[in-house]
């Protein structure tokens, strides 16, 4: 193993959309410490998940598999840690590995944290205030609000590790995940300005599937008195009404933000103070994207733009240039190859993604993907969204709504009629018109098919049984 192994320090936070993210040109708020980053480093634009939901997207990062390989396809299914992960090879490797924050991938027996030296962990979602946390295996309770709490966790054990060898650190924060319960240092922020809503907000969802139209994740109608902290003044009419419940989510969530953003401030001023910065790799993202009203909605599941995108930002100064912008396309699948890569172990063949140092390092390699699949699998649960699957290309997104349970754990046995949605997203980049039925696209509809099949049988899922044409 070469002696100048890099440390691995991976953020993560849970919900946390791109376009909150002032290197990502939010329009509505500033992530100052977030931005050290990307402007030290390399922001990715085109970063998707393979699955849009908490608990599938942490399995494919620490498995580097789709979700039909590790078996986390839902929420109710857990991560069987018998399984090989990435984390598991750092360890045997020599590193110093450590999970903190929220794991979410199941408690208790073969699901517990495993490849880790230490870890304390959140039980499921967790709580922002006061939260309970499982400690290796036992249970204490932490005073304070869990986004500082969990920072404060993380540099505990850093200045305990062995200073001689690597360390592969994942600080993984709850927020800001609903119900968007900001600490009282931000309880204030934008209280005397009004957030812009998005581009799609008054979205009618004609001219696509019927799923869009299904789904219950309406800011004006599906959120209750615990998001939105109270109900609404009496008397508004319905258009105040949606407003005024879309003023007091985002403002929520968007004070949740900046706390992380304060806290990574911390934890890139401890790398500076102790000179650890250079020869550590420092990745932010989140487990999926979310829509901040985009839509009309918030969560996330759907294969739609700010859903399916991640942020992702990453620094080593001794090798990604500063300031960096990639277009290329990458997937949760490439995080785990990548960083075995920078820490000179073997990337196991099981493992379904590439590593991206090549684009790190300025370079697209020959043959590099510019397609990608995904898959939904948690049919009408919690929001009403329909089990889908699609590629994407640059150019380009093909879904179709099999909209069946499946027998998966966690999902509704209620089928519906499958149906597709084609985006051109050159000339419709907010998804509004699918252009399925289109004859214009007949060709791009049955080349994308072609892909879409392609993909399946390159990662070794299977089509829906009425998926024939």
């Amino acid at each position: 193993m070469p002696t100048d192994r890099p440390n691995i320090l991976f953020i993560m936070s849970d919900d946390h959309a791109s376009h909150a993210m002032s290197c990502y040109n939010s329009r509505i708020n500033q992530t100052p410490n977030l931005d050290r980053i990307a402007n030290e480093g390399m922001r990715f634009d085109n970063c998707f998940c393979t699955n849009s939901i908490c608990a599938p997207s942490r399995a494919v990062i620490l498995t580097g598999t789709y979700n039909h390989i590790n078996g986390v396809t839902t929420l109710a299914t857990h991560l069987d840690g018998r399984q090989l992960t990435f984390p598991k090879l750092f360890q045997q490797a020599g590193y110093q590995t450590a999970m903190i924050g929220k794991w979410h991938l199941g408690h208790g027996g073969i699901h517990d944290p495993t490849g880790f030296d230490y870890w304390n962990v959140l039980p499921g979602q967790g709580l922002y205030h006061n939260p309970e946390m499982i400690e290796m295996g036992e249970e204490k309770v932490y005073q304070g609000y869990v986004t500082d709490i969990i920072t404060d966790l993380c540099l505990d054990w850093l200045k305990a590790r062995d200073t001689n060898r690597p360390f592969m650190l994942m600080y993984h924060h709850k927020a800001p995940h609903r119900a968007w319960e900001p600490d009282e240092k931000h309880a204030h922020m934008y209280e005397n300005e009004d957030i812009p809503e998005p581009e799609t907000f008054w979205d009618d969802y004609s001219n696509r599937a019927s799923a869009a139209e299904a789904a219950q994740m309406r800011v004006d109608r599906d959120m209750n008195k615990n998001d939105l902290k109270g109900l609404p003044p009496e008397g508004l009419s319905p258009e105040e009404d949606k407003k005024w419940k879309y003023q007091r989510y985002i403002k929520d969530y968007l004070r949740c933000v900046a706390s992380i953003d304060d806290n990574v401030g911390r934890m890139l001023d401890y790398l500076d103070t102790e000179g650890l910065t250079d020869n550590t790799i420092v990745i932010y993202t989140s487990d999926q994207g979310f829509f901040l009203g985009d839509h009309g909605w918030y969560d996330k599941r759907f294969m739609y733009e700010e859903s399916l995108r991640m942020p992702f930002i990453i620094r080593y100064p001794k090798e990604i240039k500063p300031g960096s912008i990639n277009t290329d396309m990458i997937l949760n699948t490439d995080f785990a190859p990548t960083f075995l890569d920078y820490a000179g172990i073997d990337v196991p063949e099981t493992f379904q993604g590439s590593s991206i140092r090549p684009l790190l390092n300025g370079e697209t390699p020959e043959g590099w993907q510019t397609s990608m699949y995904y898959r939904y699998w948690m049919h009408l649960t919690h929001h009403h969204v329909y089990a889908h699957y699609g590629v994407r290309t640059h150019q380009y997104k093909l879904i179709y709504y099999y909209a069946d349970g499946l027998n998966q754990k966690g999902s509704i046995e209620d089928t519906k009629e499958p149906e597709w949605e084609l985006f051109d997203l050159e000339k419709d980049p907010y998804e509004l018109n699918s252009v399925y039925d289109n004859p214009e696209y007949a060709d791009i509809v049955r080349e994308l098919k072609d892909e879409l099949y392609r993909l399946q049988e390159k990662v070794e899922d299977e089509r829906y049984v009425k998926d024939v044409d």
